[in-house]
């Protein structure tokens, strides 16, 4: 390494050196002056745009052509002032009006105009249409559209979309700046449109199948039974009747089970199965309510265009917006809901103010609000930094409102230039950079906090059951009161009917109609007549009964209250003697030998037997017809048989 005096002696020698002949610098030198500008002028690059040695001399003259044409545009706009149209879009373009009547823009739009006002230097002032649509050509007159096409404005600094029919009035910038998404924003509804309380855990079909199930089941194990006792002939196993079935299919579902005890294997295998297929199905209903009380994801009832059309939902958007002009226009997405427009289903409103429709149509008329996804987060944020003002830890009270997921729209948005322009030529390489840097999603969303504001779902961890889960047990305890009310009307009218026609019949009988010669009664002719008498017992043959008959009223003597087997009262005695009395007329006589002095042989008391059967101690008397009749001796057994014979 040279040192200092090296240097120094260096410098000298070079003072003496002769001057270098050639000064001619590289060819590829770029040279800059004092200020750092480039003063070389550099050549035109073919290599960088995929030509070779061989591209046609036309290609390489349009190339230059238009580097001409952005270099002569450069110095035209050079301090030109431009007329520019927008519209009232907060916030992606809106105005102020200065005292001065002077028009400011403000939001993306023009963040990204000032932009390239900087780069290209020229000035500009804003308008706005009269009616602040952007217009179509069945809503021309005093629209952005209107203006644009009569070159009134030089271009139009809003996101525009891309409609169809407004293409052959104005030329749409060849940059996207993004993909527009209208959203759906409603009332946040109390409980999810996936199922309502007792409802939720089943599906719609499930439960009709069931109710199905419900009426079908019983008369098929009606016409089974019978079925198999006329191929067998088994006299053991009595058929079961109509009603008897239906009741033990409602009780088994209601796990209220059965007093029926088939005695034949394939009665009991009917039973089974439909008490399994209850089991597993209650299973299923209990497990799926809880869960969908405590995890079931939230839904909104409308979430796509489809569900505002099938329930014919109330809708509200922006007058002159991309959604009216998407619903009226036939070659459109949005042309299926035109009939809604005309069923008044559809309202556009004027006012510009997203505060005043979220509030007006959607929070006091139910309506739903179409807006454009910006739009919708700043205005649902700033509702909610309102309302946090109001309550600071309610979250329900925060959020009254949601949005759905699903877009309501999409369309590609871009700014607008009159026919032949050629400001898009200018504009538009710089306002790709702008989208492919992500420099305008940014600005749509730099006011707004990173995290989801009031989301579908809160995410609140507790749940609790309010009156809409309980609205469907409410109807089934009003279905259920109802037919009880129909059916004991029916049975007021059947009894009246019937006494009405035992007063008839007792009439003719009084009258010698219906008696034989003998002074027998002989049974009415009329069909009518008798299917009464087969209703009320009086014919028939056999045990046969009907379904809700009872015994008590016949002439059979009840078995001896309890309290008369172990104690020597004056009741024990009157019904030792009444049953005395009727063994020795023939009717029947205790088991043991009572006599009708009431003093019995070989039972407990002289009136029956101590028998000890499955385990459990009886009384065992004999019944006035001949069948012995068992009386608990054990405490909860004798309270159940005390009350069935004194109550």
């Amino acid at each position: 390494m040279a040192n200092g005096i090296e240097l120094m002696v260096a410098a000298a020698l070079c003072i003496g050196c002769p001057p270098m002949q050639n000064e001619t610098l590289p060819t590829n030198l770029v040279q800059l002056n004092d200020d750092g500008n480039m003063i070389t002028e550099i050549p035109l690059v073919v290599g960088g745009v995929g030509l070779d040695q061989d591209a046609p001399v036309e290609t390489l003259e349009v190339i230059l052509r238009k580097k001409r044409k952005l270099s002569d545009m450069r110095d035209w706009i050079n301090g030109k002032h431009l007329r520019i149209a927008t519209l009232e879009d907060y916030p992606l373009s809106y105005t102020e009006l200065l005292d001065n009547g002077t028009r400011i823009g403000h939001g993306v739009s023009f963040q990204i105009i000032d932009f390239l006002r900087k780069k290209f230097n020229f000035t500009y002032e804003v308008f706005v249409p009269q009616d602040n649509i952007i217009g179509s050509p069945t809503d021309y007159d005093r629209s952005l559209i209107e203006m644009v096409n009569n070159s009134q404005v030089d271009l139009a600094a809003a996101f525009i979309p891309s409609l169809s029919e407004q293409r052959s009035f104005v030329y749409y910038s060849a940059t996207t700046l993004d993909e527009g998404e209208w959203i759906m924003v409603m009332q946040r509804p109390r409980e999810s449109a996936s199922g309502s309380g007792l409802l939720a855990p089943f599906d719609f079909w499930v439960w009709i199948l069931i109710f199905v199930s419900l009426l079908v089941v019983g008369p098929i194990i009606y016409v089974l039974i019978i079925i198999r006792n006329r191929l067998t002939g088994d006299k053991e196993q009595h058929p079961y009747s109509l009603g008897h079935c239906a009741w033990f299919v409602y009780g088994a579902l209601m796990k209220q089970g059965s007093t029926l005890s088939p005695i034949a294997d394939s009665t009991r295998l009917l039973f089974a199965t439909w008490w399994i297929f209850i089991t597993i199905l209650t299973s299923f209903y209990t497990a799926n309510l809880t869960a969908f009380l405590t995890l079931s994801k939230f839904t909104l009832p409308y979430n796509t265009v489809n569900d505002i059309l099938v329930k014919n939902k109330h809708f509200v958007s922006i007058r002159g917006g991309g959604v009216e002009y998407a619903i009226r226009t036939t070659n459109e997405s949005l042309s299926i809901l035109s009939r809604m427009i005309n069923n008044n289903y559809a309202v556009f409103s004027d006012a510009s103010n997203d505060t005043y429709n979220l509030q007006n149509y959607v929070e006091r008329n139910g309506y739903v609000f179409v807006r454009d996804r910006p739009a919708i987060n700043i205005m649902l944020y700033q509702d909610y930094l309102y309302r946090k003002t109001i309550s600071y830890n309610n979250e329900k009270v925060h959020c009254p409102f949601a949005m759905a997921k699903e877009p309501f729209l999409k369309k590609k948005r871009s700014f607008a230039y009159p026919i032949g322009s050629n400001l898009s030529v200018l504009f538009d390489p710089e306002l790709l950079n702008l989208v492919e840097s992500g420099i305008v999603k940014h600005l749509s969303a730099k006011d707004l906090p990173s995290a989801e504001i009031c989301p579908q779902d809160l995410g609140g961890t507790e749940r609790q059951l309010r009156n809409g889960d309980l609205m469907m047990t409410y109807y089934i305890m009003l279905a259920g009161f109802a037919t009880s009310l129909a059916v004991f009307t029916t049975e007021l009218l059947c009894r009246f009917i019937n006494s009405r026609q035992e007063a008839n019949a007792n009439k003719w009988a009084t009258h010698g109609i219906g008696r034989a010669p003998n002074g027998q009664s002989i049974k009415p002719s009329s069909r009518w007549f008798r299917s009464f008498r087969r209703l009320d017992g009086s014919s028939g043959s056999g045990n046969k009964q009907l379904l809700g008959n009872s015994t008590h009223g016949q002439n059979v003597t009840p078995p001896p209250p309890y309290q008369s087997i172990f104690k020597g009262s004056d009741n024990a005695h009157r019904w030792r003697h009444a049953v005395g009395q009727m063994g020795h007329g023939g009717h029947g006589v205790l088991l043991g030998g009572a006599d009708p002095n009431g003093v019995g042989g070989g039972g407990a008391m002289g009136g029956g037997v101590r028998r000890f059967i499955n385990g459990r101690d009886y009384m065992v008397f004999r019944n006035p017809n001949g069948q012995s009749q068992l009386i608990p001796v054990r405490s909860p057994s004798a309270a159940l048989f005390q009350y069935t014979y004194t109550e």
